[in-house]
């Protein structure tokens, strides 16, 4: 099969089992690979009742066909379970791993049970092995990463959890790159790998993936190669990494400030991408197959917050929910607050959510100091951070609690605390505010694995100056505050970016000239599956939906479908700006008529034949 291996790998925890599972052709059209395949696998082995930390949960890491081809930043697996938060979880991650795990003989992964200690997977060429891990358990992700290449071999690529997956942290990622950490970071996956007691899976190969039409691909890569290195967005990501969208996020009122309550935040000019880049910038990361080189290495050679060595610099999302969202704006503590997060393999955005909640609940008095282990969480205060950031690492005293998320702080904490736990079906909101884009407000609560701007990543087209694309029939920015027009708009993208997580490809690229119709070009030039642009978008839509389904499995509907109080009603203001509520009902009825589900949310049975999935109700 073009562009595949053509088999995945399957491991039994409980039995101590090994075997492969060839993959077929039918399946692969249907649902491509990546978040495609992975959500086949898992509706058809898991559902409403299944206990995400149990050992009938399954652990999915899929690649897709672009992966280890020269495809352009298409390096990436997609990692896909039943979320601890009860729903449906995929997370998508970058780095070099997927790479090698094709590589290494296998376009994906599935584990089941559970390890009575504490294991991990070692793949050499296609020779699978189930070692024991105990001498790492317990260590970072950094160090974790370390020993492993130098048990198995310095050529090999790892992916581990840290202490957060080992604790079962709900919102615990799984890392790969070791210092330089890249993440599939949302949902907790990598608490359901810690439950499983697998600390990591380290892969080397040599295998090549066979090309349908190796001349024009090799064309088709010629031919894009300089564009998508000179576009405009790739010269911007190059100079200042996603830490250069601080300072629009802020003017246009999408930058989170104060656990989402304020409009505006003083001195924020040191979060800025031309802070990280002028003083503590040491050279750019590149994904693999990567023009772009987003990624920062930063170092800080002395003061409070100096790092041993160099490390991963922060993006835009822990800028924004480690830093102006607790009102702290010193690039240096966020770097020290982000690399802590990437030791203990903890989701920054989620870890940045529940502090800004708790120090909220701490200022109006709902919870003491003692509640807090003695910690002053007063607004702006950075040795707090770096203790509670400690504690939920580490499952300690109050980090315990707040390991769980801020769903389940806010049934703790009781009283009007559930106002500032600011999530979407269990997940933290990422560091974009609806109330200054109202595509963000639909993406969100449609969102299959909850508060998500990635699953749509349209909301850069609205407002002035910003990307469109026009093979998806975007020529002209959007208005930020209309809902005209937004359900379809929503609807569109979240199909496409279904076939970018199932790819798998940066979703960059889309920005980078890579959108809708050189996508498919490639695809086909990889595959030879010949798919037109109608069945291309299909296949997303095809693949959205049963996401969908599995959800409802799980209980999910129109009530879940919502958005966090603050952001439906509360507006902020600064001088002469004011919000714009977001108008979600309106948006979400039109939506769901759009999407042929019912009143309350639940795909009909004529789509769901109509997308060949109906086996699946």
């Amino acid at each position: 099969m073009n562009g595949y291996v053509g088999k995945i790998l399957k491991i039994d925890l409980t039995k101590n089992t090994i075997k492969d599972e060839v993959l077929k052709e039918a399946d692969l059209k249907k649902y491509i690979g990546g978040c495609g395949l992975g959500a086949k696998y898992l509706i058809e082995s898991t559902d409403g009742d299944t206990d995400p930390m149990g050992e009938e949960n399954i652990l999915i890491f899929m690649t897709g066909p672009l992966t280890n081809t020269k495809s352009f930043s298409s390096d990436r697996f997609e990692v896909v379970t039943k979320s601890p938060l009860g729903g449906y979880s995929e997370a998508n991650c970058g780095g070099k791993w997927g790479s090698m795990l094709k590589r290494s003989g296998y376009d994906g992964i599935i584990i089941s049970g559970k390890s009575n200690n504490p294991v991990y997977i070692w793949i050499d060429d296609g020779e699978v092995k189930i070692l024991d891990a105990g001498k790492i358990w317990g260590l970072d992700t950094f160090g974790s990463e370390k020993i492993l290449k130098a048990e198995t071999t310095d050529k090999a690529e790892v992916t581990c959890i840290g202490p957060g997956g080992e604790n079962m942290v709900k919102y615990a990622v799984i890392a790969t790159g070791g210092v330089h950490a890249r993440v599939a970071a949302r949902s907790g996956a990598g608490a359901v790998m810690g439950s499983k007691k697998l600390k990591a899976i380290v892969v080397y190969g040599t295998k090549e993936v066979v090309i349908n039409d190796p001349d024009g691909f090799d064309k088709f890569i010629k031919n894009n190669s300089k564009k998508v290195a000179t576009s405009d967005v790739a010269k911007f990501l190059r100079d200042l990494g996603t830490p250069g969208c601080v300072e629009g996020s802020e003017s246009c009122g999408d930058l989170p400030i104060k656990n989402w309550t304020q409009l505006r935040m003083k001195n924020i000019r040191d979060l800025y991408g031309e802070t990280m880049r002028d003083k503590y910038l040491s050279r750019r990361y590149y994904c693999g197959g990567c023009l772009v080189g987003c990624g920062r290495v930063v170092n800080i050679i002395d003061g409070k917050y100096k790092t041993d060595s160099e490390i991963g610099g922060p993006e835009y999302e822990t800028l924004g929910m480690l830093g102006s969202n607790l009102m702290i704006n010193n690039m240096e503590a966020v770097c020290k607050f982000n690399e802590m997060c990437n030791r203990y393999g903890i989701d920054t955005i989620s870890t940045g959510s529940v502090i800004g909640m708790i120090m909220e609940c701490y200022d109006r008095g709902l919870i003491d100091r003692e509640y807090l282990d003695g910690i002053d969480m007063t607004w702006g205060n950075e040795d707090a951070v770096l203790q509670i950031i400690n504690k939920i690492g580490k499952a300690e005293g109050i980090g315990k609690l707040l390991g769980k998320g801020t769903r389940d702080v806010a049934k703790e904490i009781g009283s009007h605390s559930v106002e500032f736990a600011v999530q979407v079906k269990g997940l933290e909101a990422p560091a974009h505010d609806p109330r200054a884009k109202s595509s963000l407000a639909l993406a969100y609560a449609t969102s299959n694995r909850g508060a998500c701007h990635l699953q749509h990543y349209g909301y850069d087209m609205e407002g002035e100056g910003g990307p469109t694309v026009p093979d998806m029939g975007v020529t002209e920015n959007l208005d930020r505050f209309t809902t005209e027009g937004k359900a379809e708009f929503v609807i569109k993208f979240q199909n496409l970016m279904s076939m970018y997580d199932s790819l798998t490809c940066c979703k960059f690229m889309m920005l980078c000239t890579i959108s809708l119709k050189p996508l498919l070009e490639e695809f086909n030039l990889i595959t030879g599956f010949n798919f037109d642009e109608d069945t291309f978008l299909e296949t997303g839509e095809r693949i959205f939906n049963l996401k969908r389904l599995y959800n409802t499995k799980c209980g999910i509907s129109r009530k879940d479908d919502t958005l966090p109080l603050r952001i439906l009603n509360q507006k902020r203001s600064f001088e002469e700006e004011e919000d714009v509520l977001p108008c979600l009902g309106k948006m979400l009825d039109e939506y769901y008529r759009l999407r042929d589900w019912d009143e309350i949310g639940i795909p009909m049975t004529k789509k769901l034949k109509e997308l060949g999935i109906d086996e699946y109700l």
